[in-house]
């Protein structure tokens, strides 16, 4: 799919969305409203610079998460990697989609520490739908937001390492 900017209230728009990320309808709306609901609960005194993030669970289940800044610039967390600690404390691994809103037009993306950081947790193939403030779209892959990408896969596991002599 293309990264034309899409409408989410035209059910053309969406109804192809769906079937090219095997989505139900349901689900990208779901998304759609959770992300941009999350965008209320964010705390962004210094950017003013509200993003919303929701997950899509492969059991079928949401986690939200907004931005959090803090006095101390790089300590702020984002939307994204808010709903991923709470994914996966929470003990959900395996994702279906990612959905991230934004109060300007036209939607922007992840930034590339969340990128890296979704990638820790997610296949290349997840669509991360990305929505401006007036519901239009973009969706992208994972392996498009974040090509020649590495994963905890390209990493020696613990005690495989060779030994020194």
């Amino acid at each position: 799919m293309s990264t034309s900017i899409l409408s989410s209230t035209d059910e053309a728009h969406v109804s192809q969305t769906c079937k090219a990320y095997s989505l139900e309808s349901t689900q990208f709306h779901a998304l759609h409203s959770r992300s941009a609901g999350a965008k209320a609960t964010a705390y962004c005194p210094y950017s003013q610079f509200r993003v919303g993030a929701s997950i899509l669970t492969d059991d079928g289940q949401y986690i939200d998460g907004a931005n959090v800044e803090n006095a101390s610039y790089p300590v702020g967390t984002c939307a994204e990697r808010v709903a991923f600690g709470k994914a996966i404390t929470e003990g959900h691994k395996k994702f279906k989609a990612i959905a991230v809103a934004t109060d300007i037009s036209p939607p922007a993306s992840p930034c590339g520490m969340c990128r890296q950081f979704i990638r820790e947790f997610c296949e290349l193939q997840t669509p991360i739908i990305m929505f401006d403030k007036d519901g239009n779209f973009v969706v992208m892959r994972l392996e498009q937001l974040l090509p020649l990408s590495f994963g905890p896969e390209a990493l020696p596991r613990p005690g495989s390492l060779p030994a020194r002599g």
